[in-house]
């Protein structure tokens, strides 16, 4: 999820309490007034004395031409580079997103933010928003925190459904209500995922808990924020996951609570891209894979032919991060 930290220097207390209260990231003060953002809530801060340090961990440099542009593509490559231009209009962007990452950019608003994230269908890693509205840091923060990245999800045909034995099952509880279509990414391997719906729909057996994934047996991988993993089991309170729609467009979700029950289990396994893409889910009928219209599909009436989406991914995982290597998982 792309960063949004809000200038708050000089203080004012009324835009730290909207930074606060929009979920911005970290807020930008000066030296001392780190204290006065701790008495509001946990919200990181950029100071000398903050939990972020100017010139240790980010840098500020300004762009006024060609020569500006090189310095910042080239150096400080292990901080966070914050640009800051008159005209964001004018100064190619593109150039700097396309050699280098960790690059943040001073806005004075959400237009000026929307264009700088943008660039290149990537745009840049987090915006510093420098203004006095409350109401525009509470819609810059809201702008920003909603262009999560897209996946490219792939029609999967069922090829085998087969009931097995008991086993460990993983419920995972965010604290974000998910609708119709909508759900986790989650696999028997970390490059092969299907997408497993929300329990958001209202059946004879149970009311809908739209907070709720029933998302697989506790091995599984579970797709997380920026491409990395987890296995189902590692999962607890405060962790990050990524709640996927079957567009593929994203969001970032919280874990409120894992619960993990000994129940029956079933296999699933179906084919996309000429890749074979699997999982082991809780044999119910509540549990339910997402077809490409959204529509959950039970496993209970699962059948080979059918067709679920599933994320297919190259190369292989070291602790839960890609990485471009031969890896054969069965």
């Amino acid at each position: 999820m792309k960063r949004v930290w809000v200038k708050v220097d000089p203080w004012d207390k009324q835009l730290a309490i909207a930074a606060l209260e929009s979920g911005a990231d970290a807020v930008v003060v000066a030296e001392g007034d780190s204290a006065k953002v701790k008495e509001l809530g946990t919200l990181a801060t950029v100071a000398s004395d903050g939990d972020i340090k100017p010139g240790q961990d980010v840098i500020w440099m300004e762009i006024g031409g060609k020569a500006d542009e090189e310095k910042a593509a080239t150096s400080h490559l292990d901080k966070t580079v914050v640009l800051r231009t008159s005209d964001w209009t004018v100064i190619p962007l593109e150039n700097l997103i396309a050699r280098r990452s960790g690059l943040m950019a001073e806005v004075a608003g959400a237009e000026q933010a929307r264009l700088v994230t943008q660039v290149l269908e990537k745009g840049v890693d987090g915006v510093v928003l420098d203004t006095r509205s409350p109401a525009e840091a509470r819609k810059t923060v809201a702008l920003v925190h909603s262009l999560s990245p897209k996946l490219e999800l792939a029609a999967a045909q069922v090829k085998t459904v087969r009931p097995l034995g008991m086993g460990d099952r993983s419920c995972v509880d965010t604290c974000t209500t998910m609708g119709p279509g909508e759900g986790m990414l989650v696999g028997n391997s970390g490059q092969a995922f299907l997408l497993v719906h929300s329990e958001s729909l209202e059946t004879p057996y149970v009311a809908p808990r739209p907070f709720r994934v029933n998302a697989g047996a506790v091995h599984a991988y579970v797709l997380l924020p920026e491409g990395r993993t987890k296995y189902l089991s590692e999962l607890k309170a405060g962790d990050e996951v990524l709640l996927v729609r079957h567009d593929g467009s994203t969001a970032v979700g919280y874990v409120g609570r894992n619960k993990i029950e000994r129940r029956p289990l079933l296999l699933v396994e179906a084919e996309a891209e000429g890749e074979l893409a699997s999982l082991i889910l809780q044999n119910a009928e509540t549990i339910r894979l997402t077809s490409s219209s959204g529509e959950a599909v039970s496993v209970a009436t699962l059948k080979p032919g059918d067709q679920v989406l599933a994320y297919m991914e190259s190369g292989g995982r070291h602790f839960g991060t890609a990485v471009q290597e031969t890896i054969e998982e069965k």
